[in-house]
């Protein structure tokens, strides 16, 4: 079988690396709150070109956590209305309604995966006071153009940069284009710890010093508490890992970019309908996926011939029971997505042979 993502293979490649990290932390004896994840903030920081990283224990915590620091200092309220992706996965919308904010989903374009400031513009209301576009499967959102669109109307804008770690639109990376970005480091991930993990970068200071808190059970110094905060902290061990892996992201970007081109050029099936990529460096491939009316056959031929795939996602934020009072409404873009969306193999330890063969098998699929 040629695996979806070899993870065992990806973090084999770093193994000494990585049991020198955990070592380290080992003899270190502080495996909280330490020196490693100041390291790994300062770090990824730097690679996203921001003035500031916090690092939470999760993709989920760090959009729940800056939507409760826009609150607390006042620029957002309950009951305000955030624009999101009707397409997206649910995490980007549970971190709205555990805010008590109330979101408004919006349709992706079709080919892009993404949202647009045009389809934005026509949810907007005198309520809305967030927009909160998600780089879908790797491919950062028209940030040029969204941003023109909040500065326009006075909006806060939150990244959802979970699968575009390294993104960029004309050298400027996913995350520092809005207000702030929040990154999971979630195993799979481009750049994946080896457990929970995440982050949020942003250039505002306070931002940073609210949001440091909150993840402390609210406080900045032991037992004086300035917030009703919660436990979300990035741990000595992942912080570790992540510093390790981070050094070897954009190398392995590098190598899925190849494998995309790869896809790209050479699978030709009138069934198939391929991901649109506007350039190069705005994407990271997180994952790649392609368009078919004939998924479920289409991924039962491929599994028989030994090739894994995966559907992100099969039900729509909508349609799930989390959120029965929405089942009634209707994103007829997304729905099709999520009928016809199929995700093939995609990670730096593919070998050209397999690339090769899921292009054939792909190719020769009626």
């Amino acid at each position: 079988m040629i695996p979806f993502l070899d993870l065992k293979a990806v973090n084999g490649q770093y193994a000494n690396e990585l049991k020198e990290a955990a070592s380290r932390v080992i003899d270190s004896g502080w495996y909280i709150m330490g020196d490693e994840l100041k390291s790994f903030e300062a770090e990824f920081a730097t690679y996203c070109d921001a003035d500031y990283c916090i690092g939470v224990a999760n993709g989920l915590d760090a959009l729940t956590l800056t939507l409760r620091a826009w609150k607390e200092l006042g620029r957002i309220k309950e009951g305000d209305e955030v624009i999101v992706p009707s397409n997206t996965y649910i995490a980007s919308i549970l971190s709205i309604t555990e805010n008590k904010l109330t979101p408004v989903l919006v349709e992706p374009d079709p080919q892009t995966f993404n949202i647009t400031a045009d389809n934005i513009r026509e949810k907007l209301t005198s309520k809305t006071r967030v927009l909160l576009p998600v780089h879908l499967y790797g491919q950062i959102s028209e940030m040029d153009n969204i941003m023109s669109l909040a500065r326009e109307h006075n909006l806060l804008v939150l990244e959802d940069c979970a699968q575009s770690h390294g993104a960029s639109i004309e050298g400027k990376k996913a995350g520092v284009w809005g207000d702030a970005g929040a990154f999971s480091f979630y195993p799979g991930k481009n750049l994946g710890a080896l457990g929970d993990a995440g982050a949020i970068v942003t250039n505002d200071k306070e931002l940073f010093d609210v949001i440091t808190a909150l993840r402390n059970y609210g406080s900045h110094e032991k037992y004086r508490n300035q917030f009703q905060g919660v436990n979300s902290r990035l741990d000595e061990m992942q912080a570790a890992f992540l510093r390790v892996k981070l050094r070897h992201l954009d190398s392995e970007t590098e190598k899925r970019r190849v494998i995309a081109n790869s896809y790209l050029n050479n699978i030709k099936n009138n069934k198939i309908e391929l991901p649109a990529v506007k350039d190069r460096e705005q994407h990271v491939w997180h994952l790649f996926v392609i368009k078919t009316p004939d998924r479920i056959a289409l991924q039962s031929y491929l599994t028989e011939l030994g090739i894994q795939t995966l559907i992100h996602y099969p039900i729509p934020p909508h349609k799930q029971d989390a959120y029965r009072n929405w089942n009634d409404m209707r994103f007829p873009i997304s729905e099709e997505l999520h009928s016809c969306v199929l995700s093939i193999p995609m990670g730096p330890m593919l070998h050209e042979y397999e690339v090769n063969k899921i292009i054939s098998a792909i190719n020769n699929f009626a």
